[in-house]
């Protein structure tokens, strides 16, 4: 973060003239470990510690100001920003910073593949300068202006996620950030428990164009049916992308999966056609990779220089993270799961070369009264997908355990982490694959561990044996 002056940071919170305005501020924290001199701490309340009760002490450490909801006994009235909301104030701090700066904005939202598809742009992007973008899970009221925060005179590219799950919160995310360009990647059942319908999904994710100028190109899936019939609003210029259809404006086809990526034939309308092979496993990506290019090309990027930086795009966090234990290839794709993810991963998975498939699958939560129906059909999905051996982890994925063990699936439903690595442990050889996908509260990845931790208990019996 750059120096910006308080009054110029904190205009619409504070009444002028009620502070020193010229006074300079460099940091804006939500973290009492981080208060340094001159920063500004914001206070906010939650289940296990309440940033109110860290006031005073980040006055004592050098703050300058603290945002807080309400007065706190022993902090001076002239130190407190008073504001009910505080990711209100976060808010509207990381819009008044943005606003001095003028790299080019883009805005990603959908109901899968949203972070995927940052990534691609970021990694295309970064060519032509510097770069910043959305990290981890930072995508709401309080993530994304951090990000806006990590703005200098020197970024000229920022790209920023956004995510939601009420009406009304990309709107107030996109007015923000103000994005350039937008991207949506889908419209999925990802809180269709809050919104109702997917119908309300497009509606919440078109709130992405609230903050964008005139003329700015949004970036859509022609393949999705929802967005192909949506009433887009008329300041924003459609750019089409498409994995099935010649209309769009940007396509792939003979689309193929190798042993370390997809390969596909992209189809520029403006530009030609054009080979291209990207890290990254499953037709999904294929899809993100072309939303990328899309956003990149609007701002500038030739189709080379795009082709050539997506080949350097790396999966983040838990997404599609590809482990060798003991020659039993495990596919840890764990940090979150609804219907639309569920189908690629399986459609991936299909096509994965091994001996045998192993899926261990767990809940897709935020499905409202859709959850049962849809969990069923993962189970349908599941016994069309050459799954070997199904095993489930959580209430909801029992009915899909149900449904593929009736359609000729070998099934199990596993209670813990440790029977779901108890099993693989014995059951798994050389040349297998394991599929590990859940919603994010699951926590799969406890089960990876423990199933590392087996195989290496094995592979280091093996061997004593031997040596014996």
């Amino acid at each position: 973060m750059e120096k910006i002056a308080a009054k110029t940071l904190l205009a619409g919170l504070t009444p002028a003239g009620t502070i020193d305005g010229d006074q300079m501020v460099s940091l804006v924290t939500t973290d009492s470990r981080e208060v340094k001199p001159g920063c500004i701490f914001v206070a906010f309340p939650g289940e296990r510690f309440d940033g109110h009760d860290f006031a005073a002490r980040a006055l004592e450490a050098g703050a300058a100001w603290v945002v807080l909801n309400h007065p706190v006994e022993g902090v001076p009235q002239e130190k407190t920003i008073l504001c009910p909301d505080s990711y209100q104030a976060m808010m509207q701090m990381g819009a008044n910073y943005r606003a001095q700066f003028a790299p080019k904005v883009v805005g990603v939202t959908g109901s899968v593949g949203k972070t995927t598809t940052k990534e691609f742009c970021a990694t295309a992007l970064s060519a032509l300068g510097s770069t910043i973008k959305t990290e981890g899970n930072q995508n709401n009221e309080l993530g994304l202006p951090r990000t806006l925060f990590q703005i200098d005179a020197g970024t000229r590219y920022a790209v920023v996620e956004m995510g939601m799950n009420h009406a009304g919160e990309i709107s107030r995310l996109s007015r923000c950030a103000r994005p350039d360009v937008g991207v949506i990647t889908c419209i999925g059942l990802s809180h269709i428990g809050n919104l109702g319908s997917q119908e309300n999904i497009c509606k919440a994710k078109l709130e992405i164009c609230d903050g964008m100028p005139e003329g700015a190109p949004l970036v859509l899936n022609y393949d999705d049916p929802f967005l192909r019939k949506a009433e887009l609003p008329a300041h924003v210029r459609p750019v089409w992308y498409s994995m099935t259809s010649q209309e769009a404006d940007v396509c792939a086809s003979a689309i193929r999966q190798e042993n370390d990526g997809m390969s596909f034939l992209l189809d520029d309308d403006e530009n030609g056609c054009f080979m291209v092979h990207i890290p990254a496993l499953g037709r999904h990506n294929v899809a993100n990779a072309l939303a990328a290019y899309c956003a990149a090309s609007q701002l500038g990027l030739t189709p080379k220089e795009a082709i050539q930086q997506m080949k350097q795009f790396r999966q983040t966090g838990m997404r599609q993270h590809m482990l060798d234990c003991h020659g039993v290839r495990i596919i840890e794709d764990c940090y979150n799961a609804n219907p639309t993810s569920m189908r690629a991963a399986l459609a991936m998975f299909k096509d994965y070369p091994c001996k045998r498939r192993f899926a261990v699958l767990a809940d897709m939560l935020e499905l409202g009264d859709e959850a049962r129906t849809e969990h069923e059909e993962l189970g349908r999905l599941v016994a069309q997908s050459a799954v070997d051996v199904l095993i489930t982890y959580g209430e909801l994925a029992h009915r899909t355990a149900t449904v593929a063990a009736a359609k000729g699936v070998r099934t199990i439903h596993a209670h813990n982490y440790d029977e779901i690595a108890g099993f693989l442990a014995k059951a798994t050889a050389p040349g297998d694959a394991v599929l590990f996908k859940g919603s994010r509260a699951m926590a799969l990845e406890n089960a990876v561990e423990r199933l590392q931790a087996l195989k290496d208990a094995q592979a280091l019996a093996g061997e004593s044996g031997e040596q014996s």
